[in-house]
């Protein structure tokens, strides 16, 4: 452009230098000049176009560069899309194969809403027993170590409609007569054995564990503050403070323990939640022998409870009245008096939140293992026990247990028991704990879930350290 300007320039000066000529002299024509101006005139002119048409193609340059950078930018958001569609496509993938499959796996008619679920409790540990601070020795003797599967549970639940459900559940425990640390004890006689003979009747054809239906019922839930169960199902009153307790793999709740109750038997089971949960009741018609035991007797047995939860807060009271199933035609006590009925008053409180749980249970019998006897008897007792979840896989547990089983009959007779420990959770559906167990017997022999421990008047001791654990599916 400068350059431009000074030849215009320069030649703006030449045209008045020629004109200053032509009138100095006079002699040359005006023409020549007029022509020379046009032929300047001409050159801006090209030049004029060509700096316009320089600049248009700039423009033109700048234009296409924009456009080309917009089309850029949405081919990048075109892939961008087309990635993050890809990457869906691939995350929904596994899932449509999946259901796929499920589409194509061959159906077994009645088996939709059918579920399967165990529960096995176990355990590795070392057990020392005295009687009169002498080792137990022989048949039967509860000193040594191994390994034991306390229980293992089987069961299968299927939903018939919204309404209508069924359970079977079995239970895989060591044969009647023997507790779940005994050894086997051979017969001292076979069936049939001569007049006089001592027979072992417990052992007599019972050979290792057995299988038994522990639960199996129809249940109608009408809606959550009327369920209808019949059949054999768990009772009102064990199986709701094993669910507060938390442990009960390591021990039986201390009504259980000491067989003054059972978790569940043959009859009709009423139950419910009121209030959004902040009530629950159950009350259960019962044959009274338990699920191994059923039998047809004058009377039925009748066990009931009702319990509150609120903010962490629970109690719970329950009672059970009723013969037992010893209530068959024809019986009576010796005296001929109609049979005792058997009683028990139950009551639990504590306090359970993500951190820790305490709770204390107490239950109070009468004639629970006097029913057929002249000779009437009570029964106290009562449980605390503790827990705290000090990290997020691990706990610290406790409990002490204090009974009195025969407040008349043998007045001095008590049972004291402890256990202490601390758990592990490594998955949701196992747990491991080192536990150490202390039971005595004072002045005389008590019948536990551990086995008898005490003879006569003397009394007896039990200690047992291990590996206990659960296993659920």
């Amino acid at each position: 452009m400068k350059k431009q300007m000074s030849f215009l320039g320069g030649a703006g000066l030449a045209a008045l230098a020629m004109l200053g000529a032509g009138t100095a002299a006079e002699a040359k024509p005006v023409h020549h000049t007029d022509a020379e101006f046009e032929a300047l005139k001409a050159q801006v002119d090209r030049l004029t176009a060509r700096l316009d048409a320089q600049d248009g193609a700039q423009r033109n340059a700048t234009e296409q560069a924009a456009q080309a950078q917009a089309a850029a930018a949405a081919a990048s958001e075109r892939a961008l899309a087309a990635q993050a569609a890809a990457d869906a496509a691939a995350k929904a993938a596994p899932a449509e194969v999946k259901s796929q499959l499920a589409s194509w796996k061959p159906k077994l008619p009645g088996l939709d809403g059918t579920s399967i679920s165990g529960r096995m409790y176990f355990n590795i540990s070392s057990i020392s027993a005295k009687n009169g601070g002498v080792k137990t020795i022989g048949a039967g003797s509860l000193n040594g170590a191994g390994f034991n599967i306390k229980r293992f549970y089987l069961g299968v639940d299927h939903k018939f409609s919204d309404v209508f459900s069924g359970n079977v559940t079995m239970d895989v425990n060591n044969v009647i007569g023997q507790t779940a640390n005994s050894n086997f004890q051979t017969p001292t006689a076979t069936t049939g054995a001569a007049a006089g003979a001592t027979t072992n009747v417990n052992n007599v054809a019972l050979v290792g564990r057995g299988f038994y239906i522990k639960k199996a019922y129809l249940q109608a839930k009408i809606n959550p503050a009327l369920i209808i169960r019949f059949g054999a199902a768990d009772l009102p009153w064990i199986p709701y403070v094993e669910n507060q307790y938390g442990y009960r793999h390591i021990e039986n709740t201390v009504a259980d323990r000491l067989s003054f109750g059972t978790s569940s038997d043959w009859g009709v089971h009423v139950l419910g939640d009121l209030a959004g949960g902040l009530f629950s009741y159950q009350i259960s018609v019962i044959d009274g022998g338990g699920y191994r035991n059923v039998k047809l007797t004058k009377s039925v047995d009748v066990e009931g409870r009702v319990s509150v939860a609120y903010k962490g807060f629970y109690a719970a009271g329950g009672g059970y009245a009723g013969k037992r199933a010893n209530d068959v035609q024809g019986a009576v006590l010796s005296n001929g008096n109609d049979l005792h009925t058997a009683s028990r008053i139950d009551g639990l409180i504590g306090y359970k939140n993500k951190l820790f749980t305490v709770g204390g249970e107490y239950f109070h019998a009468k004639n629970w293992n006097n029913v057929t006897t002249v000779a009437t008897d009570k029964t106290d007792g009562y449980s605390v026990f503790g827990s705290i979840n000090f990290a997020k896989t691990w706990s610290a547990f406790g409990r002490y247990d204090w009974v009195k089983p025969s407040k008349i009959l043998n007045p001095t007779v008590k049972d004291q028991y402890f256990n202490f420990g601390i758990q592990w959770e490594p998955v949701k559906i196992v747990d491991l704990a080192l536990v150490y167990k202390h039971d005595r017997a004072r002045n005389g022999a008590i019948g536990t879930s551990n086995g008898t421990i005490g003879a006569a008047t003397i009394g007896g001791k039990y200690s047992e350290i291990g590996l206990f654990g659960q296993l659920r599916f």
